[in-house]
């Protein structure tokens, strides 16, 4: 189960949409800015039913 999100990059202030994968669980992962190509971190909370709860943006660095 993906779902579409809108994030800004922490790096160059650019809103791209990408997907979250839900069906996993709870992750914490990389992708990169469409954009500035840095590695974002983000951290992706869902609840019991696979639902998004939160998901937070970060610099590598951070």
């Amino acid at each position: 189960m993906t779902e579409p999100v809108t994030v800004i990059c922490p790096y160059c202030g650019t809103q791209f949409e990408t997907l979250a994968d839900c069906s996993a669980g709870n992750q914490t992962y990389y992708e990169d800015c469409a954009l500035c190509c840095h590695p974002i971190l983000f951290h992706l909370r869902v609840d019991e039913n696979g639902k998004l709860l939160h998901l937070e943006t970060l610099r590598e660095d951070e």
